[in-house]
């Protein structure tokens, strides 16, 4: 679904991303790892079209994404919880929902999107005409998802999704990571939480200084005697 081969990406003078090569196949929940700084926020906006590599190509669903305009990408079925979730915080829970569903073919569904969104997220039912920056850092971590989903992606990017949030909370939304798994939607997870991440992914890969040292089926990285030093404080 997702190929990305080699690419180099820069910001300013600086090489952030080195000979990246990745893939996601349909239907998979795939990881990627890495520390502050190791380029896996930078990795999700080349996928979404905000950096275009000088070499290397991106490929989503057999075409070239490489150079398209983030608004394209869109159209074509990808779409991203960013860190920081990035929502209309002066607008509705209900409008930020509007919003997401954006590309054309989404807003033929808008309604069945939002009854979809409120069976996973019940509390954004409740609070749909409550102001979105009133909402609490777990509810709204559930709206960012919720309106990722409104455009009814073929491949979610998931950014940082347990930061900042209580334990609970992050428990409460990777069980909805599971439950979309079990729909069939297709997700990247870019996360620091190696244990949580891991435990919810098929496959996952580690991002160090914007380079991959490692990769494998989730087992053999919570097993991998490096994870678990570096990342999982064993």
């Amino acid at each position: 679904m997702l190929e990305v081969k080699g690419i180099n990406i820069f910001r300013g003078q600086a090489q952030i991303l080195w000979g990246l090569s990745m893939q996601v196949e349909k239907g998979e929940v795939v990881t990627l790892l890495g520390a502050n700084g190791a380029g896996k926020t930078t990795f999700v906006e080349s996928v979404l079209g905000v950096h275009h590599p000088p070499s290397g190509t991106i490929a989503f669903l057999g075409k070239d994404i490489t150079r398209r305009p983030p608004f394209q990408i869109t159209r074509l079925g990808v779409s991203c919880v960013p860190e920081g979730r990035r929502l209309f915080k002066d607008m509705t829970v209900y409008e930020n929902l509007e919003m997401g569903a954006y590309p054309p073919g989404a807003r033929t569904a808008l309604a069945e999107s939002v009854q979809w969104v409120f069976s996973l997220f019940p509390v954004l039912d409740q609070r749909k005409t409550q102001i979105a920056g009133t909402l609490s850092g777990g509810e709204q971590q559930m709206l960012a998802i919720g309106r990722a989903l409104m455009s009814k992606p073929q491949l979610l990017l998931m950014d940082e999704l347990s930061l900042g949030l209580s334990p609970k909370i992050t428990k409460e939304i990777y069980g909805t990571i599971d439950k979309l798994h079990r729909e069939g939607v297709t997700l990247l997870l870019i996360e620091q939480n190696a244990t949580l991440a891991l435990r919810h992914s098929d496959r996952g890969y580690i991002l160090e200084t914007g380079r991959i040292t490692l990769q494998g089926t989730s087992q053999e990285l919570l097993g991998n005697e490096h994870i678990r030093k570096a990342y999982l404080g064993m």
